[in-house]
């Protein structure tokens, strides 16, 4: 991609408008000194000091995030935070986040707030080490009233945005946010906003969603196609081409060390392969600044591949931040997109 590509492209960002919809999650990360270790007098046990704690929106935050980096004109996050510390957490999170409106997130009583705890082990000269995760989630059916509301939000604000992304990651179907009452919602709007970008990512539940642009990983598709997960390239190709022709919208599948994978409904395909591993990575995120890339790209007038190098430089560039769940901005791809 010619830099003057690249700028035509990200120059519109400023003027898009967004919807988020789905499971926002708080990302809480609890940095332990092993120099401050003590044994408990009570248990015996060791005790991991925690000298530093930090919060951000995960999830479907983390698109969030990834649209802030990139300076989208106008978000609206739509989803829901429980009425404990948590979900106040994640509420100072989002609003002290630039160009965000949260005219359409609902805060209530009878969810518990979605939380990713990450204990790190933060050492000097050393990457952090994550130990294991202490999750917080909803595992009773998302209350009817809740889910009302939230399809009545997704029909607000449809009329404002030019892309509404669907993000599902709870494991347990009508738990969060994505419930079957909020995805008929979604193919009513995706009928009538034919001019809209409408792009869906669920680690679950792709076959119950409507026939929208699907971004997903091997595994997803392996799965949605009724295949093994070890799916060569060609594999990829002729599954996601499928998909593609049956949903008439273009889907996109990320292949990890083997880059990005793009097929539309008319039959083009794409395939931009990964860039070079630079030292020790963490994964997460990676997905999400995927979806927020592709999503920018296209609706700014993106070709198909040109979208695919965007979301695959967001990648290698999120991948090598470490101890966190990283963004990529637009000063970052640049040097990667336009070099």
């Amino acid at each position: 991609m010619t830099p003057k590509r690249f700028e035509t492209i990200t120059a519109r960002y400023a003027s898009l408008r967004i919807a988020v919809v789905g499971d926002f999650c708080l990302d809480r990360y609890l940095e332990i000194d092993p120099a401050k270790a003590e044994t408990s007098i009570e248990t015996g046990l060791p005790v991991y000091n925690v000298v530093r704690v930090r919060s951000q929106p995960g999830a479907a935050g983390t698109i969030l995030n990834n649209l802030v980096a990139l300076g989208v004109g106008m978000l609206y996050p739509v989803g829901f935070a429980g009425e404990d510390g948590e979900g106040y957490e994640l509420l100072r999170c989002l609003r002290e986040k630039s160009r965000v409106k949260m005219d359409y997130f609902l805060q209530t009583p009878d969810r518990r707030t979605f939380t990713y705890c990450k204990p790190l082990i933060v050492q000097q000269g050393q990457p952090p080490r994550e130990l294991n995760r202490l999750d917080s989630k909803n595992w009773t059916q998302t209350p009817a009233n809740v889910a009302a509301q939230l399809s009545k939000n997704v029909e607000a604000v449809s009329t404002q945005v030019d892309a509404i992304i669907v993000m599902d990651q709870v494991d347990i179907a009508e738990t969060g946010v994505v419930t079957h009452r909020l995805l008929e919602t979604i193919r009513q709007l995706s009928k009538s906003r034919s001019e809209a970008i409408f792009i869906a990512d669920s680690r679950q539940r792709l076959k119950d969603f409507p026939p929208i642009c699907f971004k997903m990983n091997v595994a997803e598709l392996a799965k949605l196609a009724g295949k093994a997960s070890s799916m060569k390239l060609a594999d990829v190709r002729t599954e996601a081409a499928a998909v593609a022709r049956k949903n008439g919208r273009s889907v996109f599948v990320t292949m990890a060390e083997q880059g990005i994978l793009g097929a539309s409904a008319s039959g083009e395909i794409e395939h931009v392969p990964a860039l070079p591993v630079r030292g020790e990575i963490d994964v997460v995120g990676a997905g999400d600044a995927v979806t927020a890339n592709l999503t920018c790209a296209l609706c700014s007038g993106a070709m198909m591949r040109e979208a695919l190098e965007f979301a695959n430089a967001a990648a290698s560039i999120v991948i090598h931040q470490l101890g966190t769940t990283g963004t990529a901005d637009a000063d970052q791809l640049r040097r990667v997109v336009s070099a």
